[in-house]
């Protein structure tokens, strides 16, 4: 129960629903997310750390750069929560702002991203 009350916590706040919404798309750096975001990097990683601590992204270290992407396994409720999210984040308006920024900051990351994906 505790872990299920804390996956809720974290998706109680704007800025973390915002930064799902763009790990949907795929894996991005913590600096991808500040300049996306326009918010400072003690910000994001606080966030990043409540969403990694909740079970909702996993990290990887590269060099000096920190990448986070949706956590994958998990059980069924943390499979559920990443399909409603998958299907709903993408209707919000800021949601979409968000995404029309990564293409237009990183086209080449979205470029990338679409082929990992075969969009």
């Amino acid at each position: 129960m505790k872990a299920a009350a804390q996956t809720f916590k974290a998706l109680s706040d704007d800025t973390r629903l915002r930064i799902l919404g763009l790990l949907l798309e795929g894996e991005l750096c913590v600096c991808e997310l500040m300049a996306i975001l326009g918010l400072p990097q003690s910000t994001i990683s606080r966030h990043l750390a409540y969403l990694k601590h909740s079970g909702l992204v996993d990290d990887r270290r590269e060099g000096v750069w920190m990448h986070y992407r949706l956590a994958e396994g998990g059980g069924a409720l943390h499979k559920d929560l990443l399909d409603l999210l998958q299907k709903d984040l993408l209707a919000m308006p800021r949601v979409r702002e968000d995404h029309e920024t990564l293409r237009k900051y990183f086209p080449e990351r979205a470029a990338k991203i679409c082929l990992e994906r075969s969009c």
